[in-house]
């Protein structure tokens, strides 16, 4: 069982992704902001994040979240999972993820099915074989 924690401001997706999570077994916290989420990081290290791009008081706090959380928890799984190219259609993508701009594991437009949802949390919580 992993540690997953979700950082959402949308509380019905967050409450699928938690659904989600806890069908395959895993333990999870839901943040609906983005404030405190580093202090709970620092109280518990999860196994993977789902985070959000979007937030009510800052458009690009999950940018900046996951930037943070590079520099202080260096390789953390983290899932972006975000509706930010429905709002500003930029074209974010897996190929935008690089250490300094966008460091993240892996990225998700919402909507998303939720068997690819399960399957990129699985990849994000799996460890390799070294470690088993």
């Amino acid at each position: 069982m992993a540690y997953v924690l979700i950082v959402d401001d949308d509380q019905d997706f967050a409450d699928a992704v938690s659904t989600v999570c806890r069908s395959a077994g895993h333990e999870v916290a839901v943040l609906n902001t983005t404030k405190g989420a580093l202090e709970c990081v620092q109280q518990r290290c999860p196994d993977a994040m789902v985070l959000d791009v979007m937030f009510p008081e800052n458009p690009i706090a999950g940018f900046e979240l996951a930037r943070d959380l590079r520099r202080q928890f260096g390789q953390l799984p983290i899932l972006m999972l975000t509706a930010v190219n429905q709002q500003f259609p930029l074209g974010f993508s897996n190929r935008d993820i690089n250490p300094t701009w966008l460091p993240v594991t892996h990225f998700l437009e919402k909507p998303v099915s939720l068997d690819v949802l399960r399957e990129q949390i699985d990849r994000l919580v799996a460890k390799p074989a070294a470690e088993k």
